[in-house]
């Protein structure tokens, strides 16, 4: 008699994943409504130990790396908890000792309010999709690749890995970035686990990002007494801001986006303080440092009055695709065309961790997540048979990059 679960490891695999559409369903309400938006310290808290304990029963050895503090100017006032939050490091290495040669990574924050409206998973009424906070970034990517190393374990089969879960991707991994480049330096092989491109494509390139602040100093006054005696740190940032906004370049892929902003505490005051927040994105070093070059050039000296001053910190390089990762690309479409699903290739501007980790020296792959898409707003969604799919795609590539059948 055969077995059941068919005659290969990778077949068993598939079909316990399968098994699993249900419960990965269930499972993935479940850690939705666990808010990890903001820096939530309680929420993050619960989903790490959640996936922690996960991972630990199926040998991984456990370290919590401490995190790095981000200089204060990074975080707009009252947007996020001043908490710094530590990395949780997964290493499993083989009964023999191997040691893992595959680096996955995951993200457990989002960028919803804990105490917004948008706090749980509703499933469409033809089931075919759901909407809710981080349903496919990145939550349905962690819990497809938990369920991947359960599934390879249940089969019997003998495979390391790391699995490092960061709680600040969405804010730059500030706190995370030292432990995520020492881990990648560690490994022949990144996988990141941020959702599909909107046509299922595959990430290969991908641009760099960096945040900055733009601050206005000026001299406080009456608006009616004494309008004229005062110096609008207002107007000075909006002067900034104008000038900003000329340095967006569609064609050289270079993009410069401001918001959240303050200044002023009433309308009848001249505001003696304004500050803007914001983000870029280049397609190479040499993008950033011109960038980077026109945005210094925009303060200006420290005696004038109002005053202008220009914080940066252009800390994701951009992702240019390699032919280490194109290789590995490759591969995954091969896999993927062994299980009946295609694989394209496209280029984006977003950014992630894989960024950080093939900046260390690691050929990353960085959307091996679920499908779904609207990401970052309330109408975020996930196709929900993706689960499976995207489950199967990853442990079958796990088997293949160790050359188990």
């Amino acid at each position: 008699m055969g077995d059941p679960l068919g005659s290969t490891v990778r077949e068993k695999v598939c079909r316990i994943i399968e098994d699993r559409d249900q419960a990965m369903r269930e499972d993935l309400a479940r850690h939705i409504a666990i808010p990890t938006g903001y820096n939530n310290t309680p929420g993050l808290d619960e989903y790490r130990g959640l996936l922690s304990d996960r991972l630990a029963a199926l040998g991984a050895k456990l370290t919590m790396i401490p995190g790095v503090a981000r200089d204060n100017w990074l975080t707009p006032k009252g947007t996020v908890s001043a908490d710094v939050p530590p990395m949780a490091v997964l290493r499993r290495e083989t009964a023999s000792g191997e040691a893992p040669k595959a680096m996955i990574a995951g993200h457990l924050d989002t960028v919803f309010d804990p105490a917004g409206a948008f706090r749980e998973m509703v499933v469409s009424s033809d089931g075919k999709t759901a909407n809710g906070p981080g349903v496919v970034d990145m939550k349905g990517g962690i819990l497809i690749a938990v369920n991947a190393l359960e599934a390879i374990a249940e089969a019997g089969a003998d495979v390391p890995w790391t699995f490092t879960l960061n709680s600040d991707e969405e804010t730059g991994s500030y706190f995370s970035h030292s432990a995520l480049y020492d881990q990648a330096t560690k490994h022949e092989i990144g996988i990141a686990l941020e959702p599909a491109l909107p046509g299922g494509e595959l990430a290969v390139e991908r641009r760099g990002s960096g945040q900055f602040m733009v601050e206005a100093s000026g001299r406080s006054s009456h608006a009616g007494r004494a309008f004229f005696e005062g110096r609008s740190a207002v107007y000075a940032l909006a002067r900034a801001l104008v000038e900003i906004e000329k340095l967006s370049d569609e064609d050289a892929g270079v993009s410069v986006n401001v918001g959240p902003l303050e200044g002023g505490i009433a309308t009848n005051v001249v505001p003696d303080h304004a500050a803007a927040w914001g983000n870029v994105r280049y397609p190479s070093q040499g993008a950033a440092d011109a960038l980077g070059a026109k945005m210094d050039a925009l303060q200006t000296d420290e005696s004038a009055m109002p005053r202008v001053v220009i914080r940066r910190s252009f800390n994701r390089p951009a992702k240019p695709l390699i032919p280490e990762t194109e290789a590995l690309a490759q591969t995954a479409r091969r896999v993927a065309e062994s299980l009946g699903q295609s694989l394209p290739f496209a280029s984006t501007g977003g950014v992630c961790d894989g960024n950080i980790m093939q900046d260390a020296g690691l050929p990353t792959i960085d959307t091996l997540g679920v499908r779904g898409g609207d990401l970052h707003r309330t109408t975020e969604w996930i196709e929900l048979r993706s689960l499976v799919e995207r489950s199967q795609l990853l442990a079958t590539l796990m088997l293949e990059l160790h050359g188990i059948d």
